[in-house]
Protein backbone atom coordinates (compact mmCIF):
# COMPACT_ATOMS: atom_id res chain seq x y z
CA UNK A 1 0.00 0.00 0.00
CA UNK A 2 1.33 3.12 -1.32
CA UNK A 3 1.93 5.74 1.41
CA UNK A 4 -0.40 8.91 1.43
CA UNK A 5 0.55 12.46 0.28
CA UNK A 6 1.04 14.26 3.64
CA UNK A 7 -1.41 17.32 3.18
CA UNK A 8 0.24 20.88 4.30
CA UNK A 9 -0.77 21.56 7.90
CA UNK A 10 0.94 24.79 7.78
CA UNK A 11 -1.58 27.72 8.74
CA UNK A 12 -3.25 30.62 6.74
CA UNK A 13 -0.69 33.64 7.07
CA UNK A 14 3.05 34.21 6.32
CA UNK A 15 4.85 31.40 5.13
CA UNK A 16 7.88 29.37 7.48
CA UNK A 17 10.94 27.87 6.40
CA UNK A 18 9.86 25.68 3.05
CA UNK A 19 9.69 22.56 3.81
CA UNK A 20 10.41 21.18 0.50
CA UNK A 21 12.16 23.07 -2.47
CA UNK A 22 11.86 21.89 -5.72
CA UNK A 23 14.15 23.80 -8.47
CA UNK A 24 13.58 23.87 -12.15
CA UNK A 25 17.46 24.28 -13.18
CA UNK A 26 17.51 26.66 -16.25
CA UNK A 27 20.34 28.38 -18.29
CA UNK A 28 23.57 26.18 -18.18
CA UNK A 29 23.36 26.15 -22.15
CA UNK A 30 23.02 30.12 -22.44
CA UNK A 31 25.53 30.68 -19.53
CA UNK A 32 27.74 28.91 -21.73
CA UNK A 33 27.21 31.27 -24.62
CA UNK A 34 26.86 33.78 -22.62
CA UNK A 35 31.12 32.73 -21.60
CA UNK A 36 32.01 31.85 -24.78
CA UNK A 37 31.92 28.45 -23.85
CA UNK A 38 30.90 24.80 -25.14
CA UNK A 39 27.15 24.18 -23.38
CA UNK A 40 28.58 20.65 -22.21
CA UNK A 41 30.64 22.93 -19.93
CA UNK A 42 27.81 24.90 -19.01
CA UNK A 43 26.37 21.79 -17.66
CA UNK A 44 29.61 20.98 -15.91
CA UNK A 45 29.24 24.53 -14.20
CA UNK A 46 25.25 23.10 -13.33
CA UNK A 47 26.81 20.33 -11.32
CA UNK A 48 29.14 22.48 -8.85
CA UNK A 49 25.42 25.00 -8.43
CA UNK A 50 24.12 21.73 -7.12
CA UNK A 51 26.56 20.98 -4.71
CA UNK A 52 26.20 24.54 -3.60
CA UNK A 53 22.28 24.14 -3.05
CA UNK A 54 22.36 21.38 -1.46
CA UNK A 55 24.87 22.44 1.23
CA UNK A 56 22.60 25.61 1.33
CA UNK A 57 19.55 23.15 1.81
CA UNK A 58 21.18 21.40 4.81
CA UNK A 59 22.63 24.72 6.45
CA UNK A 60 18.62 26.43 5.79
CA UNK A 61 17.26 23.23 7.41
CA UNK A 62 15.17 22.36 4.32
CA UNK A 63 13.99 18.69 4.65
CA UNK A 64 13.31 17.84 1.24
CA UNK A 65 15.05 19.38 -2.75
CA UNK A 66 14.13 18.19 -5.55
CA UNK A 67 15.74 19.23 -8.81
CA UNK A 68 14.85 18.62 -12.06
CA UNK A 69 18.05 16.96 -13.57
CA UNK A 70 16.59 15.89 -16.80
CA UNK A 71 13.13 16.09 -18.52
CA UNK A 72 11.15 12.71 -20.93
CA UNK A 73 11.50 16.03 -23.03
CA UNK A 74 15.19 16.31 -23.45
CA UNK A 75 15.92 13.35 -25.43
CA UNK A 76 14.89 15.92 -28.07
CA UNK A 77 17.95 17.44 -27.70
CA UNK A 78 21.23 16.35 -30.12
CA UNK A 79 22.36 13.41 -29.04
CA UNK A 80 25.77 14.40 -28.08
CA UNK A 81 24.27 16.59 -25.66
CA UNK A 82 22.38 13.85 -24.17
CA UNK A 83 25.25 12.04 -24.29
CA UNK A 84 27.21 14.41 -22.18
CA UNK A 85 24.07 15.16 -19.79
CA UNK A 86 24.16 11.48 -18.67
CA UNK A 87 27.94 11.34 -18.57
CA UNK A 88 27.70 14.09 -16.64
CA UNK A 89 25.48 11.78 -14.34
CA UNK A 90 27.32 9.60 -13.82
CA UNK A 91 30.46 11.57 -13.02
CA UNK A 92 28.40 13.19 -10.37
CA UNK A 93 26.82 9.90 -8.53
CA UNK A 94 30.58 8.74 -8.76
CA UNK A 95 31.89 12.18 -7.15
CA UNK A 96 29.30 13.37 -4.78
CA UNK A 97 27.86 10.20 -2.88
CA UNK A 98 30.32 9.68 -0.42
CA UNK A 99 29.99 13.90 0.90
CA UNK A 100 25.93 13.22 0.58
CA UNK A 101 26.14 10.05 2.58
CA UNK A 102 28.62 11.79 5.36
CA UNK A 103 26.59 14.91 5.28
CA UNK A 104 23.42 12.82 6.12
CA UNK A 105 21.72 13.07 2.47
CA UNK A 106 19.28 10.34 1.20
CA UNK A 107 19.55 10.33 -2.49
CA UNK A 108 16.31 9.64 -4.66
CA UNK A 109 15.16 9.68 -7.90
CA UNK A 110 12.21 10.09 -9.74
CA UNK A 111 10.95 9.83 -13.13
CA UNK A 112 11.22 6.97 -15.72
CA UNK A 113 14.17 5.58 -15.03
CA UNK A 114 13.83 2.22 -16.73
CA UNK A 115 14.27 3.88 -20.06
CA UNK A 116 17.86 4.46 -18.98
CA UNK A 117 20.89 2.76 -19.64
CA UNK A 118 21.85 -0.55 -16.99
CA UNK A 119 24.32 0.63 -15.75
CA UNK A 120 23.01 4.44 -14.42
CA UNK A 121 20.08 2.25 -12.83
CA UNK A 122 22.96 0.32 -11.08
CA UNK A 123 24.12 3.46 -9.95
CA UNK A 124 20.53 4.94 -8.85
CA UNK A 125 19.79 2.03 -7.24
CA UNK A 126 22.88 1.88 -5.05
CA UNK A 127 22.89 5.46 -4.65
CA UNK A 128 19.36 4.83 -3.09
CA UNK A 129 20.31 1.77 -1.29
CA UNK A 130 22.98 3.20 0.47
CA UNK A 131 21.59 6.84 1.84
CA UNK A 132 18.87 5.08 2.72
CA UNK A 133 18.95 5.92 6.46
CA UNK A 134 19.76 9.20 5.81
CA UNK A 135 17.32 12.07 7.26
CA UNK A 136 19.22 15.43 7.20
CA UNK A 137 17.98 16.34 3.99
CA UNK A 138 16.49 14.00 1.20
CA UNK A 139 17.92 14.84 -2.48
CA UNK A 140 14.80 14.01 -5.32
CA UNK A 141 16.53 14.17 -8.38
CA UNK A 142 13.93 14.22 -11.63
CA UNK A 143 15.18 12.01 -14.04
CA UNK A 144 13.28 11.29 -17.16
CA UNK A 145 11.02 12.74 -15.83
CA UNK A 146 7.21 14.50 -17.18
CA UNK A 147 4.22 14.79 -14.58
CA UNK A 148 1.70 14.28 -17.52
CA UNK A 149 3.06 10.62 -17.85
CA UNK A 150 3.48 10.33 -14.21
CA UNK A 151 -0.34 11.56 -13.93
CA UNK A 152 -1.50 8.97 -16.56
CA UNK A 153 0.70 6.45 -15.08
CA UNK A 154 -1.00 7.26 -12.06
CA UNK A 155 -4.40 7.08 -13.58
CA UNK A 156 -3.67 3.67 -15.38
CA UNK A 157 -2.83 2.26 -12.42
CA UNK A 158 -6.22 3.23 -10.24
CA UNK A 159 -8.47 1.94 -14.00
CA UNK A 160 -6.79 -1.31 -13.30
CA UNK A 161 -7.47 -1.45 -9.43
CA UNK A 162 -11.17 -0.69 -11.23
CA UNK A 163 -10.81 -3.18 -13.57
CA UNK A 164 -10.05 -5.64 -10.94
CA UNK A 165 -13.19 -5.27 -9.03
CA UNK A 166 -10.89 -3.92 -6.15
CA UNK A 167 -12.34 -0.03 -6.25
CA UNK A 168 -15.46 1.52 -7.92
CA UNK A 169 -14.79 4.45 -10.14
CA UNK A 170 -16.95 7.10 -7.89
CA UNK A 171 -14.49 5.75 -5.01
CA UNK A 172 -11.89 7.33 -7.20
CA UNK A 173 -10.43 11.31 -5.39
CA UNK A 174 -8.11 13.71 -5.42
CA UNK A 175 -6.34 11.74 -2.13
CA UNK A 176 -6.21 8.36 -4.11
CA UNK A 177 -5.04 9.67 -7.29
CA UNK A 178 -2.14 11.45 -5.57
CA UNK A 179 -1.07 7.95 -3.03
CA UNK A 180 -0.50 6.59 -6.62
CA UNK A 181 2.30 9.20 -7.37
CA UNK A 182 5.69 8.36 -7.80
CA UNK A 183 7.12 9.53 -3.99
CA UNK A 184 3.94 9.92 -2.60
CA UNK A 185 5.66 9.87 0.60
CA UNK A 186 6.74 13.15 0.41
CA UNK A 187 5.15 16.11 1.64
CA UNK A 188 4.07 18.41 -1.62
CA UNK A 189 6.53 21.27 -3.00
CA UNK A 190 6.00 24.79 -0.68
CA UNK A 191 8.45 26.38 -3.00
CA UNK A 192 8.83 25.82 -6.87
CA UNK A 193 11.94 27.87 -8.26
CA UNK A 194 12.68 28.15 -11.74
CA UNK A 195 16.36 29.85 -12.67
CA UNK A 196 17.03 31.62 -15.89
CA UNK A 197 13.66 33.79 -16.04
CA UNK A 198 11.56 31.43 -18.03
CA UNK A 199 8.21 31.61 -16.42
CA UNK A 200 6.57 28.58 -16.89
CA UNK A 201 6.59 25.01 -15.44
CA UNK A 202 7.59 22.63 -18.22
CA UNK A 203 5.57 19.86 -17.46
CA UNK A 204 7.73 19.32 -13.42
CA UNK A 205 5.58 18.48 -10.53
CA UNK A 206 2.01 19.62 -12.39
CA UNK A 207 0.00 17.85 -9.82
CA UNK A 208 1.88 18.46 -6.87
CA UNK A 209 2.01 21.72 -7.34
CA UNK A 210 -1.13 22.73 -7.31
CA UNK A 211 -0.67 25.11 -4.31
CA UNK A 212 2.98 26.08 -4.28
CA UNK A 213 4.29 29.43 -4.25
CA UNK A 214 6.38 30.07 -7.65
CA UNK A 215 9.13 32.25 -7.96
CA UNK A 216 10.81 32.65 -11.44
CA UNK A 217 14.81 34.12 -10.93
CA UNK A 218 16.74 35.92 -13.59
CA UNK A 219 19.63 34.07 -12.79
CA UNK A 220 21.02 31.64 -14.94
CA UNK A 221 21.70 28.09 -13.12
CA UNK A 222 25.36 28.03 -12.77
CA UNK A 223 25.05 31.44 -10.58
CA UNK A 224 22.54 30.34 -8.58
CA UNK A 225 24.29 29.77 -4.90
CA UNK A 226 24.00 29.80 -0.91
CA UNK A 227 22.98 33.59 -1.64
CA UNK A 228 20.59 32.90 -4.54
CA UNK A 229 18.30 30.16 -1.82
CA UNK A 230 18.76 33.13 0.70
CA UNK A 231 16.90 35.60 -0.98
CA UNK A 232 14.46 32.42 -2.64
CA UNK A 233 13.55 31.53 1.31
CA UNK A 234 13.18 35.44 2.12
CA UNK A 235 10.52 36.01 -0.81
CA UNK A 236 8.87 32.88 0.19
CA UNK A 237 8.50 33.98 4.00
CA UNK A 238 7.26 37.32 2.71
CA UNK A 239 3.84 35.60 1.19
CA UNK A 240 0.64 35.09 2.39
CA UNK A 241 -0.48 31.20 1.77
CA UNK A 242 -4.34 30.93 1.75
CA UNK A 243 -4.45 27.53 0.23
CA UNK A 244 -7.84 28.86 -1.46
CA UNK A 245 -9.51 28.92 2.41
CA UNK A 246 -9.78 32.98 2.47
Amino acid sequence: MMASVQPTTEPAGLASIPRHIAIIMDGNGRWAAAHHLPRALGHRRGADAVRRTVEACIAEGIAVLTLYAFSSENWKRPADEVEDLMALLRLYLKREINDLHQNGVRVRFMGALKDLSADLQMMIKKAEARTINNKKLTLVIALNYGSQAEIVMACKALAQKAVAGEITPNEINCQMLANHLQLADLPQPDLVIRTSGEKRLSNFLLWQSAYSELLFLDILWPDFNAESLKTAIRDYQGRERRFGGR
